[in-house]
């Protein structure tokens, strides 16, 4: 189990498919602020809502030089698909061995309709130009969420 990360911590480098099937490595984000985004299932209600939030405001980060990045432990194929069905202009990542969100610290036991049963905790990470975490955002509410995030941004 990874030790709990927090604000101030180095962002772990992420080697991961994206959406297309590229390997992504965060460390390619280097000089520009990172919006990294962990969220259960992509085409789910709350993980719709969030993204689309993070869609409808994708200019204002754009302009302050920030790059959204969503990851979930869908395959490339269902974020292709999820990507395409909600016109999200931003990289999803493939964890579908969940490696990068133990790394995280955000795969954890849920209860999910009931049963025990482990997932990813929708959290966020505001990391800065240099790849320092600059801001955690855990148990997220999607409502609300990506300007909740842009808000923090301004202050980092």
């Amino acid at each position: 189990m990874a030790q709990m990360l927090k604000e101030g911590d180095p962002a772990p480098d992420i080697h991961l498919p994206d959406d297309q099937g590229r390997v992504f490595e965060l460390s390619s984000l280097r000089g520009k602020k990172a919006v990294l985004y962990f969220y259960p299932k992509a085409d789910t209600p709350g993980c719709t809502t969030e993204a689309c939030e993070f869609r409808g405001d994708v200019q204002k980060f754009d302009s302050a030089d920030a790059v959204i990045v969503g990851v979930s432990p869908d395959g490339s194929r269902e974020q292709a698909d999820f990507k395409r069905k909600f016109n999200l202009p931003f990289t999803l990542l493939a964890d579908s061995e969940h490696k990068t969100a133990e790394e995280y610290g955000v795969w954890k036991e849920r209860l999910i309709d009931g049963k025990k049963m482990m997932a990813v905790e929708r959290t966020t990470f505001l990391i800065d130009e240099e790849g320092v975490i600059r801001k955690i955002f855990r148990g997220v509410n999607p409502q609300g969420h990506a300007a909740e995030v842009y808000t923090a941004l301004q202050e980092i």
